[in-house]
């Protein structure tokens, strides 16, 4: 079986590689399209709704910072890897028989691209299992997935559009304009919600004791995430009232579930760090006084500004290496308590114990002085 390093060394190559060739992959595509001009400004276009929506994700993410280097592999993976497999699976599947317009909007789009997407996920539950705690891990890795690909997907899309080979209308202004409204500003959460529902399986998956949750949550949210994707492509098939109808009755309200599970999970991880430390305070491995600081996001902040106000940066760098291992810990033993806790629990969880007990001596919380060596 592989070591830790060897599991993350793997994981860095597959999708790194995989990454490039994505890269290069719709590097070519957009050199096809013969308008460098306007496929800049797609990209332009395109990376509007990137910013805010990456935002809302890292902020659901501030309980548990996943490392910021897988948060980037995730958006890299669906702006690259997954739209690339997704262009190359279609292909491949035209060779075998011709496909109705429709047929491949509304079924095969969706499940090449759930797939494409999903193959993250399943990667990382592969190779760097201990990242993912939770449902809300789960909706942050595959949301930002569905960033990257709708980007990527919304450049093609948006240059299709002007250059008017995309079958919908005149092209020019007036169909970039059109794409622009559709794409980035009526369904920018589109493909982040789909792929949202194979994070929440996976997520589940991870944290229950239950083989059969173990085995059928992923399944579940995968189908899910096609049939969602499906609903919404099968939807712009028809006319104005019937996509608005879709849009109203069906997308946004789930918009709104997954926006709600996502927040309750949020504060759901606030009960379970609480839970986690104070039974590793009880096993005496971290002062109980300490929890406090870690569990309420503001303390944190407070903490590290008073690290920094009276020792400089590297007193600052210090306490958030200490806030983050009481964190790691934290969570493992809220696994333990919870009986999910992962094959190599006692391994992580001594590392965790270790990096405390060596950082601990050089950080002080406001009303303790703050070591300057």
């Amino acid at each position: 079986m592989l070591g830790r390093r060897d599991d993350s060394l793997a994981f860095t190559l597959v999708v790194g590689a995989t990454v490039v060739l994505g890269a290069l992959t719709m590097l070519t595509l957009l050199s096809l399209s013969g308008a460098p001009t306007i496929a800049l400004v797609a990209v332009a276009l395109a990376a509007l709704p990137v910013v805010p929506l990456v935002a809302c994700f890292v902020w659901l993410d501030r309980y548990e910072p996943e490392p910021t280097r897988l948060l980037v592999n995730a958006l890299l993976w669906g702006a690259c890897a997954a739209t690339a497999i997704a262009v190359l699976v279609d292909g491949v599947g035209g060779l075998f028989g011709p496909i109705a317009p429709d047929v491949s909007l509304a079924v095969v789009a969706p499940i090449a691209e759930e797939s494409s997407k999903a193959l993250f996920l399943v990667l990382l539950l592969w190779w760097r299992r201990r990242e993912i705690d939770g449902v809300l891990d789960g909706i942050v890795y595959a949301g930002l997935v569905g960033v990257g690909f709708a980007f990527t997907e919304n450049v093609l899309y948006l240059t299709a559009a002007y250059d008017g080979t995309d079958g919908l209308g005149p092209g020019g202004l007036e169909g970039l304009t059109s794409t622009f409204l559709l794409r980035c500003l009526v369904g920018p959460f589109a493909h982040p919600l789909f792929t949202a529902f194979a994070g929440i399986g996976i997520g589940l998956a991870v944290t229950s004791g239950r083989r059969s949750v173990r085995m059928l949550a992923p399944i579940a949210g995968f189908s899910l995430a096609v049939i969602a994707h499906g609903v919404w492509n099968a939807s712009t098939l028809l006319g104005r009232a019937e996509f608005a109808g879709v849009y109203a009755v069906l997308m946004v309200p789930a918009v709104l579930a997954i926006g709600a599970l996502a927040l309750w999970a949020r504060r759901d991880e606030a009960r379970m760090l609480t839970a986690g430390l104070e039974e590793a305070a009880r096993r005496g491995l971290i002062p109980a006084t300490d929890i406090g600081w870690v569990v309420d996001l503001r303390a944190r902040r407070t903490a590290r500004q008073h690290a920094a106000r009276c020792a400089g940066r590297e007193a600052a760098l210090r306490m958030a290496e200490y806030q983050q291992a009481l964190i790691e810990l934290g969570f493992l033993h809220d696994r333990l308590l919870r009986g999910t806790a992962p094959d190599d629990w006692s391994a992580r969880a001594a590392d965790q114990v270790e990096r405390i007990r060596t950082v601990r001596p050089h950080v002080a919380f406001p009303g303790q002085v703050v070591p300057t060596a």
